[in-house]
């Protein structure tokens, strides 16, 4: 069922674990996505950038797709579907689409105008029943043309909007989309441990979930994270599984060729990475 990530999040923060968030580029990621958290009762967020969104036509295209799937696959655990990195026109588009959650990356802007778009939006959501993703500081790297310096959000900053009312608080703590790189010095976790104490029970969301050991995903979890994007590490399996099936001439034999077997491999790649990410976040069995 299609619904709000507000009660999953605040079980989540509740119980000492985090609910993954899985960026969706087609219809293969988000059955691959929805099935595997159907076997494993574990509560999802379907996550979609703007340039995806784009990729499948619209908005409206992906809601219906992700509604109707829900039905026909009889998915029984809660399901939301959520803008990635929204602006403020991309939030809007997406409440008239028919998402259940947004983010607003308003960290781009000055302090003060983060806050007043995100009160806006905070009143929209709200009456919709929506749930609402805010940003402060920025995610490291580039992902769908949003690019990021990396810088640590500010404590005082941080709780400024979650004062707002948001959902769920994305906070930089020295993550980065994409690949981390070799030199990379790791998460802030004094950075993290400021922002937890200054917005108590607000849960928080690490973006850049591909490459971050596990030691720190376990204990950024014990410092308030409760959510966690998960979109390259994705992208890179179902990449590579394909890679393997047409090395091996396998889309030579017989009707090889056919997209439904040629996609096949990196949807199961996709299952198995999904799989692995909810039993280290802590999800299974907790829809």
């Amino acid at each position: 069922m299609l619904v709000s990530a507000k009660e999953m999040l605040t079980k989540a923060k509740a119980g000492h674990y985090a609910v993954g968030q899985f960026n969706i580029n087609n219809l293969e990621w988000t059955k691959a996505v929805l099935l595997t958290a159907e076997e494993l009762k574990s509560p999802v967020i379907l996550g979609v950038s703007e340039g995806a969104g784009k990729y499948m036509t619209g908005f409206k295209t992906v809601a219906d797709m992700v509604k109707a799937m829900i039905e026909c696959l009889g998915i029984t655990i809660p399901v939301a579907l959520h803008l990635d990195h929204g602006t403020y026109e991309g939030c809007y588009k997406c409440i008239e689409a028919g998402f259940s959650s947004i983010m607003f990356d308003g960290s781009h802007y000055p302090i003060n105008e983060n806050v007043e778009k995100t009160k806006e939006l905070v009143k929209i959501c709200n009456e919709k029943g929506l749930s609402l993703e805010a940003e402060v500081g920025s995610i490291g790297g580039e992902e769908d043309g949003v690019v990021g310096m990396g810088e640590c959000a500010d404590p005082d900053e941080c709780k400024m909007i979650a004062d707002l009312g948001v959902t769920m608080l994305a906070a930089g703590i020295g993550n980065i989309h994409g690949k981390y790189p070799a030199n990379w010095p790791g998460l802030s976790f004094e950075t993290l441990a400021a922002v937890s104490e200054k917005v108590g029970d607000m849960p928080l969301v690490l973006h850049g979930g591909t490459g971050i050991p596990e030691d720190m995903i376990k204990k950024a979890i014990s410092l308030g994270v409760s959510k966690i994007n998960v979109n390259t590490e994705c992208q890179l399996s179902f990449a590579a599984a394909t890679r393997k099936y047409i090395e091996e001439g396998k889309d030579l034999i017989g009707k090889g060729f056919d997209p439904r077997k040629l996609l096949t491999p990196g949807f199961e790649a996709i299952k198995a990475t999904v799989k692995e990410k909810m039993e280290l976040f802590g999800s299974v069995g907790k829809a």
